[in-house]
């Protein structure tokens, strides 16, 4: 009689990975839909083009590394993969932009490693780094004014497409991120005097508080389903605050705690990157001290760093630390006192 041998994990869960990057997905809705109520269009055609091209670009690797595509397609992580890079980009970037986001996320940072699960770093948060590097001008200046603060009306679809495409310019519209405004104005301002600036008055960060909150829902949603766990990003928060609290006290001379939690990429970041399992940490503990460190790298380049936002680079900088952190925070093994951590020097035979 011939018996059935299989290795390990012998009990499977319900969590299939096309199954939690659909869930992310569905999570990411609620920011990406209140991004497109306050700042346009650009968003929802970013997020399409990105999509399309992730999917494109995985498709002609996978055919060049002879691998099935179909099937590999269907764990839908390089939809994510767009889904993210849609949200991060500026929402007037030409598409060629996009373009070569999706496919050096798909091509150069995951399956140059290998593909899914044994890429080092995060392909939204690697691709959004190089195109912010090599192309400073449109990806510093292509962020939309919502209507509240320029008076005048969002562009149509077919206006917002016809920038996208460069096929028509639309001009006006473009101004610099709430970090980059409060950070640029409050060394020649006081907080009384940047509270009276149009962006301030029209609204609490130009709404992105509340793009915030629809992140924070997403999150929360995917707590409550256990795709991820709370221990990441409590501990990107926990870092931030660890020095904005003492540090950010006097709102005349830094930025305020509020605004380093709800007016940039820091809830985003917190949900959605910083829970990443293939470039993230492992272990509970490990995933803490991941998003502590990304927390603590995130207010240093936001204060001292000539970039306003830094969760991209604080989380690249953490994905080069990842395996440190796993070696010395594993999990202690069925049957052992205590977990075994560190290099241990093998004993000499006598």
């Amino acid at each position: 009689m011939s018996l059935m041998q299989r290795s390990s994990p012998h009990v499977m869960g319900r969590n299939t990975t096309s199954r939690i990057m659909l869930w992310v997905i569905v999570a990411a809705l609620p920011g990406l839909l209140a991004l497109s109520y306050f700042y346009g269009w650009g968003y929802l055609i970013n997020t399409v083009i990105c999509v399309v091209s992730a999917v494109l670009a995985e498709a002609a690797i996978l055919m060049l590394r002879k691998r099935p595509v179909l099937k590999t397609l269907k764990d839908a992580s390089a939809v994510l993969t767009g889904v993210l890079l849609g949200v991060t980009l500026p929402p007037f970037a030409p598409w060629w932009i996009m373009v070569i986001a999706s496919g050096f996320a798909m091509v150069f940072v995951k399956h140059l490693y290998g593909g899914l699960g044994q890429n080092l770093f995060n392909p939204a948060m690697a691709a959004f780094a190089l195109v912010l590097i090599s192309f400073p001008l449109p990806m510093t200046t292509s962020w939309s004014t919502p209507e509240a603060i320029s008076g005048e009306p969002l562009p149509s679809f077919s206006q917002q497409l016809s920038h996208n495409l460069e096929w028509q310019a639309y001009d006006g519209i473009t101004m610099a991120t709430p970090l980059d405004h409060y950070k640029t104005k409050i060394k020649r301002l006081t907080a009384d005097e940047l509270a009276q600036t149009p962006e301030y008055v029209a609204g609490p960060f130009y709404g992105i508080l509340w793009v915030n909150l629809a992140f924070l829902l997403g999150g929360l949603l995917l707590l409550f389903l256990k795709i991820i766990s709370w221990h990441g990003p409590v501990g990107l928060f926990t870092g931030l605050l660890v020095l904005a609290l003492p540090f950010s006290a006097d709102a005349d001379s830094a930025m305020p705690v509020l605004m380093h939690l709800f007016a940039g990429a820091t809830v985003f970041g917190a949900f959605f990157i910083v829970t990443d399992p293939a470039s993230s940490a492992t272990s509970n503990r490990g995933k803490f001290i991941f998003g502590f460190g990304v927390g603590i790298l995130t207010y240093c380049i936001r204060t001292w760093g000539n970039f306003p936002d830094a969760i991209a680079f604080a989380v690249l900088l953490m994905n080069i630390s990842a395996p440190f952190i796993d070696h010395y925070t594993r999990p202690r093994t069925y049957g052992k006192p205590k977990p075994v951590s560190g290099y241990k020097l093998p004993e000499e035979s006598p």
